[in-house]
C-alpha cells in the first residue's frame, strides 16, 4: 500500500502538475486501505469461537488446537473414565472350591486397600470387612496389580501378564477369566503362594452419550480408536459396545505415549483421556483433550478441555474448530474484496481523503 500510495503520488504530479492534488490521492490511498481488517479477521473469529466453546463447557486453553483440530483424522481415546464413567464395581467372584470366598476377599481386600486405583477401591468395597489383614512389603505394580506379604504368605493379585511374570499356574482358571473378559469385564486373579485361589471380575459402566459422541465421529470419516491397559478380550468387548473397531490394547501407562508417536507418523492424531497416566499422550497427541472430571494433571496437559466431561464435547469441539476457520476465512474475504475495490477507486483519484477516511 506504500509502494501503490508513492507511485500514485509521482504518477499525478508527474502527468498533472498539480502537486495539492497529488499529495490528496496519494493520502487518499493510504487511508482507504484497511490493514486492521486483516489483522482482527483472524483473532476476532477465534475469540468468538472460544467463547462460544466456553457456553458449551469446552474450554480452549489453546488457540491453535482450535486450527490443528480441523486436520486431524484419527481420534483415540483411553477407555477407563473417558468411554467408561471411571466408576468400577465387582460384578462376579470366583473362587477355587477348596477356598472360602470370604477368605479370598479379605486378603484381596488387605492389599487392594493399600492401593490407589479405583479397581482396588472397588474391591475393598465388595469386600465390606471392618479390619483387615496387615501387610508389609506391598508393591503396586503399574498395570499388572499388586504383591505384598500378610504373615509369611506371598499374596499376588493381578492380571494373567502378572501371573506369568510370577511363574504362578493358572490353568484351573483360564477358561472362568476368558469368559469375564469376553463380557467387558476387567478380572484380577488372587493368588497365595503361588497358589490360585479364585478370580475377581470389575466392570465399569460405559457413559450413557458415548456411544453417540463415537456414532457420529465414525459417519463423519474418522478413525476411532481405543487405547487401554486392559487386555485384548475386555478391550474388544467395550470397545464393540460404542462401535470402535480399532483397539491398542495390553498397553503399560508409560507407553501410551509412545503409542500415540508412533500414529503420528502416519496422520495428525486427538488423544482424548482423564487420568494422570494420561498426561504424557494428551502432551504427545497434536491435540490433547482432557475431561474436566479426570485429573488434575490431565486437565493441565489439555490443549482442550471438555468441563462437563462428556464425549459429545469431542464432536461439538470438531464442529467449533470448522465453524471457526468458515468464519476467518469469510473475513478475510471481505477485508480483501473492500481494499480491492477501494484501492483503485482512491488511485483514479474517485475518492476524496476525507471521505476515505
Amino acid at each position: 500500500i506504500l509502494v501503490i500510495a508513492l507511485l500514485t503520488f509521482l504518477n499525478w504530479w508527474y502527468f498533472s502538475g498539480d502537486l495539492s492534488r497529488a499529495i490528496g490521492v496519494g493520502i487518499a490511498v493510504l487511508v482507504i486501505a484497511c490493514p486492521c481488517a486483516l489483522g482482527l479477521a483472524t483473532p476476532t473469529a477465534l475469540m468468538v469461537g472460544a467463547g462460544m466453546g466456553a457456553k458449551r463447557g469446552i474450554l480452549i486453553r489453546k488457540g491453535e488446537a482450535i486450527q490443528t483440530m480441523k486436520k486431524v483424522k484419527t481420534i483415540v481415546f483411553d477407555k477407563t473414565g473417558t468411554i467408561t464413567n471411571g466408576k468400577p464395581e465387582v460384578t462376579s467372584v470366583y473362587n477355587l472350591p477348596s477356598v472360602k470366598a470370604s477368605y479370598m476377599l479379605w486378603i484381596a481386600a488387605s492389599l487392594e486397600r493399600l492401593s490407589e486405583h479405583p479397581i482396588a477401591k472397588a474391591i475393598v468395597n465388595k469386600a465390606n470387612i471392618k479390619k483387615f489383614k496387615d501387610v508389609t512389603r506391598f508393591k503396586g505394580l503399574r498395570g499388572r496389580g499388586v504383591e505384598g506379604f500378610i504373615g509369611k504368605n506371598h499374596v499376588v493379585i493381578g492380571n494373567m501378564t502378572l501371573m506369568k511374570e510370577r511363574k504362578i499356574p493358572v490353568k484351573e482358571i483360564e477358561q472362568v477369566v476368558a469368559g469375564f473378559e469376553k463380557q467387558g469385564k476387567t478380572t484380577m486373579i488372587v493368588s497365595e503362594n503361588k497358589d490360585v485361589l479364585g478370580v475377581i471380575a470389575v466392570a465399569d459402566t460405559i457413559k450413557e452419550d458415548s456411544v453417540l459422541a463415537i456414532s457420529d465421529l465414525n459417519k463423519k470419516g474418522y478413525k476411532t480408536m481405543m487405547i487401554t491397559g486392559d487386555n485384548e478380550l475386555t478391550a474388544q468387548a467395550i470397545a464393540g459396545q460404542v462401535g470402535i473397531k480399532e483397539v491398542i490394547a495390553n498397553v503399560l501407562p508409560e507407553d501410551k505415549a509412545k503409542k500415540i508417536e508412533d500414529l503420528q507418523r502416519r496422520e495428525m492424531v486427538c488423544f482424548v483421556g482423564d487420568g494422570i497416566n494420561d498426561a504424557p499422550a494428551l502432551k504427545q497427541a497434536n491435540v490433547g483433550i482432557a475431561m474436566g472430571t479426570g485429573t488434575d494433571i490431565a486437565i493441565e496437559a489439555g490443549d482442550i478441555v471438555l468441563a462437563r466431561g462428556s464425549l459429545r464435547g469431542v464432536v461439538q469441539s470438531i464442529n467449533l474448530s470448522k465453524s471457526t476457520f468458515r468464519k476467518i476465512k469469510q473475513n478475510l474475504f471481505w477485508a480483501f474484496a473492500y481494499n480491492v475495490i477501494a484501492i483503485p477507486l482512491a488511485v483514479a483519484g474517485l475518492l476524496h481523503p476525507v471521505i476515505a477516511e
